[in-house]
């Protein structure tokens, strides 16, 4: 089974970006299923309206995670029940509303998504990740084919998470830093890891913003500095393409991508 996952779409101009690519990349990758991150797709790039779910269900995504801005838009409360679709955090302490980790039917085979929050550097109040998914596991349908997007600021903890985790679920694939890295791997007993899958969003942009917010924030200390989505120029659309072995569920290649425009980066920076 081949899976596209894409990381965070932010903004208006991720989803215009990810909705003009994706029919093309699913025909050329031959892919099965595909999963995106969806939690920094509103127009100020924290939470996802009803509108941007279904802009990006429109795309051709087949489920949609979330990560630490599953409230941005309160509305969601009123509207995530009613999509099969949408995995937001299972170890969230203050929502109960949709689900963490749900199946999907994919040919004759079930697919499990599982979508995790962090704990270093994050300040939401959340259970212990380990032990969340470890409750779904034993509690909840088995399945061969397991993902979990692992919503994350450190990379280390990512990779722990997949390592304690390796043989059980098919792959981790982590999202929230906006950055994509060189990191992509496959344990011993066949889970594969991928630290973060990158963006989709506006490539002349510090993580999908405009360069000025980000600076009087991060360079001048000022706190109260806005962030804004940065919604011209080039776009770029960063994902992670996924083997997965039907029969057992390990994952027999991971490698991650990122177009630029509509064509493929090759990791030379160019003006």
């Amino acid at each position: 089974m081949r899976i596209l996952f894409f990381g965070d779409i932010v903004g208006k101009i991720g989803i215009e970006a990810l909705s003009s690519l994706l029919p093309s990349l699913v025909k050329k990758y031959e892919a099965d299923f595909v999963i995106a991150n969806g939690e920094n797709s509103s127009t100020n790039g924290m939470g996802m309206t009803e509108n941007d779910l279904n802009m990006i269900l429109d795309a051709g995504v087949d489920v949609v995670t979330l990560g630490n801005h599953y409230r941005g838009k309160r509305q969601i409360e009123y509207y995530i029940d009613d999509y099969d679709q949408i995995v937001r955090p299972l170890n969230v302490l203050d929502f109960d509303n949709g689900y963490g980790s749900s199946c999907f039917q994919v040919g004759e085979h079930l697919v499990r998504v599982t979508n995790i929050l962090g704990t270093a550097f994050m300040k939401e109040n959340v259970a212990n990740p380990m032990q969340s998914l470890l409750n779904v596991l034993n509690d909840e349908e088995p399945t061969l084919i397991h993902i979990v997007d692992y919503h994350a600021e450190s990379t280390s903890e990512k990779k722990a998470f997949a390592a304690f985790f390796d043989g059980k679920i098919s792959c981790v694939l982590g999202t929230h830093t906006h950055v994509q890295t060189n990191d992509a791997y496959i344990f011993k007993g066949g889970t594969g890891c991928l630290s973060d899958v990158g963006m989709c969003g506006a490539y002349d942009s510090v993580i999908g913003y405009e360069y000025n917010g980000v600076i009087d924030r991060s360079i001048f200390g000022m706190h109260d500095a806005r962030f804004s989505i940065a919604n011209e120029g080039r776009q770029i659309v960063c994902f992670a393409l996924l083997d997965i072995d039907e029969e057992t569920g390990s994952c027999r290649s991971l490698k991650p991508y990122t177009y630029i425009d509509g064509r493929i980066f090759d990791g030379q920076a160019n003006l």
